[in-house]
């Protein structure tokens, strides 16, 4: 990254910087936890000389915050599946509930970008359709950073929410439904994707948004539908319609590649219906605020009544269950075969 001119080529540069930190997120954690190891032997051996209990307590403590990292490398090694280690496009559409679905979708939608931003990942919107009355009816984002890809890969589904509902005037309880999609933008080697240009029908419009800028005053919005598979995408991030158009078929092109994936993977094609898109029937977790308060994964069986942390963006408690519950299940799966 020092040499000279190594800036110059701005996309093969940013690929290098991109490829360094994936590395860096697979070697430090082990080599601090060696490190730990070694400090933690060192203040043993003190201990055993000095006879001090107190040095024990304190390696004891160094060696329980140790068991805490070990587990976090643990769970990134099961970070396996193709395209995981790389940069995913994260999509969120509001389903069956009308205006509570939307503002249900926008929660969620929030919710993945600040649990993106604990990670210190970098998020690109590339699509956001506000709702007239509330929410937004769908956003999406490229979420890039080591392995975001793989780590949230397990969020891909149908995320159920029972409050008292804001926009009913009776104040009854109301469930909504909203959807996630997770595909890695890294495409495998393995499956070659090819996008025939008379197989797409597109479509422009104004992208939208508040005050008087340029999005609002040309069609630079992208919608572009994928006449073999039903398959849509959308991007009106950018202020061109060609960078819409171009970030919108790298979007398409690997919605495609999820599909080649799914047609392998039977997991992702219980959750993948026939045009690449989550299904509505595939619940994978509550959110219950009223008359209790609870987050519950229907797969792993994990749960808390932290609703308000869940929301804010702590999720790794269910990111690593589900990891590890998936990996249960392929193994589980390859016993049974042999």
């Amino acid at each position: 990254m020092n040499a000279e001119g190594f800036w110059d080529n701005q996309e093969s540069a940013q690929k290098t910087v991109g490829n360094m930190k994936r590395v860096k997120a697979q070697v430090d954690p082990i080599r601090k936890l060696l490190a730990k190891f070694d400090d933690i032997q060192a203040m043993l051996d003190l201990a055993n000389e000095a006879e001090d209990e107190a040095t024990f307590v304190e390696a004891e403590k160094e060696l329980s915050a140790a068991e805490q990292v070990y587990d976090k490398i643990e769970t990134q090694a099961l970070l396996n599946e193709p395209g995981d280690e790389g940069n995913c496009y994260l999509s969120v559409q509001a389903g069956t509930g009308g205006t509570d679905a939307c503002d249900w979708a926008q929660t969620l939608f929030e919710m993945y970008m600040r649990w993106a931003r604990k990670q210190d990942f970098d998020i690109e919107m590339i699509d956001y359709q506000e709702d007239e009355v509330a929410g937004i009816r769908s956003a999406a984002a490229l979420i890039k950073g080591p392995f975001a890809a793989g780590l949230l890969r397990g969020e891909v589904g149908t995320h159920r929410l029972v409050r008292i509902s804001p926009f009913n005037a009776a104040g009854k309880r109301q469930t909504a439904f909203a959807s996630v999609d997770v595909v890695p933008e890294a495409m495998a080697d393995d499956i070659d994707i090819e996008i025939n240009e008379a197989d797409l029908d597109l479509n422009f419009s104004r992208a939208g948004g508040k005050g008087g800028q340029n999005v609002n005053k040309v069609e630079s919005a992208v919608r572009i539908t994928h006449i073999p598979t039903g398959v849509v995408v959308s991007c009106r991030s950018e202020r061109s319609q060609h960078q819409n158009r171009a970030i919108a078929i790298e979007m398409l092109r690997a919605k495609l590649y999820q599909m080649e994936r799914a047609k392998r993977d039977e997991e992702l094609a219980r959750l993948y219906g026939a045009k690449g898109e989550v299904g509505f029937g595939h619940q994978i977790r509550n959110y219950v605020l009223n008359p209790y308060t609870m987050v519950k994964d229907a797969r792993t069986g994990v749960e808390t009544s932290h609703v308000e942390n869940v929301l804010a963006g702590e999720i790794d408690e269910f990111i690593e269950a589900y990891l590890k519950w998936h990996h249960g299940k392929k193994t589980q799966a390859a016993k049974a075969a042999e």
